[in-house]
């Protein structure tokens, strides 16, 4: 390969839309995108939501069309794991005996599931949950209804996996370590929102509560034994405690690592021509001054971007606000902000027995994330687009003006 020319390793989002931008900005050189999935660079935020409740198909999960790749001369390399890179040479490895000359490389390897060492664990009918291949085996199985399925982790995936299930009339009991689900990422009163929410539904809650081991007969799994010792009728098992990065390829050769691939705010490491985006990066940013890694679709869209125009040479960097949403029941959340610099309870506008507010986080006065909770779109501007404008502007904003429902949202922002 020329000097010029870029391997992506990743076939997510991070590393497609990367590709995506490269040929967008002009870039006319060989790209080879690498994945270890034998699918098309596809997205994930349907997988636990519309797709496995069969409201969305097939078509809504590729990044681009399948033709768009060969009609840009983007070569792919489906179903092949690289197996080392070497930054001194400029070269990657390949599982299939290859070996690719780098001029810059993109690494958007993602992340993976992490396990729990259970006793049963390897039984028939416990399975994580990350890839279209996963959701698909899931969702025939819940499809049916009627079965006992345990859920442990009580986080963002693990409560919309429960939410699905039990939308398809299985019988769902959710475990998790914290007192109220989703409490450490926005705290008792919003976690305890979406606990009330699933118990309307009948998910039943053990918190906190562990696994202690999984049963089964035949080979296939038929109860879960909490740390109390009470034994949970299980069909169906899926361990949802959180994603690692994929920081393997990136240790061996050396490049820096801490909680991910360590970056600039334009996604370079400290290894010549090398970059990284998406869930593996852990990058600068330019409005907190620290370190961020962020395990959302928002990231690995944006941060695909930049990683492609920073190769190039442009004077890119990631310093959009962090942005996610979820879809439980009659519920649907957008959020935006850095959960890392959350303290204190939110300031609140609207009813949450309604199903119909936003919550504000402030620190020393300043807007730092929020969540938007069922409110109309209609209003202008909207929920998130106020939030990130106030997180943008770092303008102290009084806590009665962001929770009276008589100041509109306009008047939140600061003058132009």
């Amino acid at each position: 390969m020329a000097v010029e020319d870029i391997v992506i390793v990743g076939g997510g989002l991070a590393g497609a839309t990367a590709a995506k931008t490269l040929r967008a900005e002009g870039f006319t050189g060989r790209i080879v995108l690498v994945s270890a999935e034998a699918h098309h660079p596809y997205l994930r935020p349907p997988l636990s939501k519309e797709y496995l409740l069969g409201k969305a198909g097939e078509e809504a999960l590729p990044v681009v069309p399948a033709q768009w790749y060969g009609e840009n001369d983007v070569e792919l390399r489906l179903g092949v794991p690289v197996t080392g890179i070497d930054p001194a040479a400029r070269t990657v490895g390949l599982g299939d005996g290859g070996r690719l000359e780098y001029g810059s490389l993109l690494l958007a390897t993602g992340s993976s599931p992490r396990s729990i060492p259970l006793p049963g664990g390897g039984l028939e009918g416990v399975t994580t949950f990350r890839t279209v291949d996963d959701s698909r085996r899931l969702r025939a199985v819940l499809a049916e209804g009627g079965r006992n399925v345990v859920m442990i982790g009580s986080g963002w995936i693990g409560m919309e996996l429960a939410a699905a299930a039990s939308t398809y009339g299985n019988t769902v009991t959710l475990l998790g370590r914290g007192e109220v689900p989703l409490g450490a990422a926005i705290g008792p009163e919003l976690g305890g929102f979406f606990r009330s929410l699933h118990e309307a539904q009948g998910v039943r809650f053990r918190l906190p509560a562990s696994a202690a081991e999984i049963t089964g007969q035949s080979g296939r799994v038929t109860g879960v034994v909490t740390d109390s010792g009470e034994v949970l009728p299980a069909d169906l098992v899926v361990i949802a405690v959180g994603v690692a990065p994929g920081v393997s390829l990136a240790a061996a050769a050396g490049i820096g690592l801490k909680n991910g691939i360590l970056t600039d705010a334009s996604l370079r490491t400290d290894a010549p021509g090398v970059y990284a985006a998406g869930d593996v990066a852990n990058a600068l940013h330019p409005f907190t001054g620290e370190h961020h890694r962020s395990e959302h679709w928002s990231n690995a869209l944006n941060g695909g971007k930049v990683a492609a125009k920073a190769m190039l040479g442009q004077d890119a960097v990631l310093d959009t606000v962090p942005y996610f949403y979820t879809d439980q029941f009659d519920v649907s959340m957008e959020y935006s902000g850095f959960p890392t610099l959350i303290t204190g309870q939110p300031a609140i506008r609207g009813s949450l027995e309604g199903h119909e507010f936003i919550a504000f986080w402030q620190r020393e006065g300043r807007v730092v994330a929020g969540m938007s909770v069922n409110w109309p779109r209609s209003s202008r501007p909207g929920a998130q687009k106020t939030i990130k404008a106030l997180i943008s502007a770092r303008t102290p904003v009084g806590a009665e003006a962001l929770t009276d429902p008589a100041v509109p949202l306009a008047e939140l922002l600061p003058a132009p």
